[in-house]
């Protein structure tokens, strides 16, 4: 066997693969060590539920519960009053335990306060929380969507898919578009022009492709078609990573027209001929406008042969008042554990 030296190639390939494989472990861990300690905030939210109901106790025994769990384990953190009242909101929001086994012990503690704090319906928190773990929204990022209706949005453009695109493709292209679309983070007045929205867009790519939704990658802007010697330019191109398509996007700072799909119709026709590989699945449109009459727009897309969906933008928006709670805000229990327990 020949000698090894720490400069080897040899001995380089094998340190990356310890340290991966030292780095899945970790990753492992610590999802164990979350579940487990999900779990077993859901089992003392639930005690203290039961306890509450069957020996007539009041809210006051939280206080006198985290005076004693401090006490027996000063080393851990989270008995603080507040957060043994989110452990009872919690199972009383998932009060099946073979939910919180399978779905909710896969998300971070504070991941599940915020769906507690953010929402008091309950097919709304188990929509946000599958999409949470689904697309590995950070906190900040699951608290964007609910805050901007995502669960409203979502799915709600005018489209001719059903008719236009294969059965499961249909459906899977249909729910990947939104109406409206929240472009306020843009910072430009309601008034803009195209041009400038399309350059804002650019400017703020990532946050447009966050709006845009998970699985599109940005292709380009003003992308070149060249058709019969003549010169044409898409507003925006993206690629959907699951749907394995094109998304031409088109932008119109008007109320939408019938002939609006005539042109993007044209752009999807004279893509998918001259530029998208065989493996592609068909192009599909998205026409982004002011404003739309729903019924113009249905009758429009029924006459056109390209995938195409329809929907408005906002440039402006604010947080709706029925998203505000009476429950302190996420980095409020943050301090206040912390505080607490120091």
């Amino acid at each position: 066997m020949s000698d090894l030296t720490p400069m080897s190639p040899q001995y380089a390939q094998w340190l990356s693969e310890l340290k991966a494989r030292i780095h899945s472990a970790q990753q492992r861990a610590a999802l164990a060590v979350n579940r487990e300690l999900v779990l077993l905030y859901w089992q003392i939210g639930r005690d203290i539920l039961e306890r509450q109901e069957r020996e007539g106790w009041g809210a006051r025994v939280i206080d006198r519960l985290s005076r004693d769990l401090r006490g027996a384990f000063p080393e851990m953190k989270g008995f603080s009053p507040r957060n043994l009242k989110y452990m009872k909101a919690f199972a009383e929001a998932w009060p099946d335990v073979s939910i919180v086994q399978q779905a909710a012990a896969q998300l971070p503690w504070f991941h599940l306060c915020t769906l507690i704090d953010k929402l008091k319906n309950a097919s709304e928190r188990d929509w946000y929380l599958a999409r949470a773990i689904e697309h590995g929204w950070s906190r900040n990022m699951l608290v964007i969507q609910i805050e901007t209706r995502l669960r409203e949005r979502s799915g709600q453009a005018r489209t001719n898919f059903e008719t236009r695109l294969p059965g499961p493709l249909s459906e899977l292209a249909r729910e990947s578009l939104k109406d409206p679309y929240r472009l306020d983070f843009l910072g430009i007045g309601s008034e803009a022009m195209e041009r400038a929205i399309e350059e804002a867009i650019v400017h703020h790519i990532t946050r447009f492709l966050l709006e845009l939704g998970a699985g599109f990658a940005f292709v380009g802007r003003q992308v070149h078609l060249e058709v019969g010697g003549e010169d044409f330019f898409i507003d925006l191109l993206f690629y959907h990573l699951k749907l394995h398509c094109y998304l031409v996007v088109e932008l119109k700072a008007c109320p939408f027209k019938p002939e609006h799909t005539g042109q993007l119709g044209f752009y999807l026709s004279a893509w998918d001929a001259l530029k998208k590989a065989p493996e592609d699945g068909p192009t599909i449109g998205l026409l982004l406008c002011k404003s739309k009459n729903q019924v113009v727009v249905e009758y429009a897309l029924r006459d056109s042969s390209c995938p195409i969906g329809v929907a408005e933008y906002q440039l402006t928006g604010v947080l709706p008042e029925d998203l505000q709670t009476s429950l302190p805000s996420i980095e409020a229990i943050e301090q206040a554990m912390q505080s607490s327990e120091d």
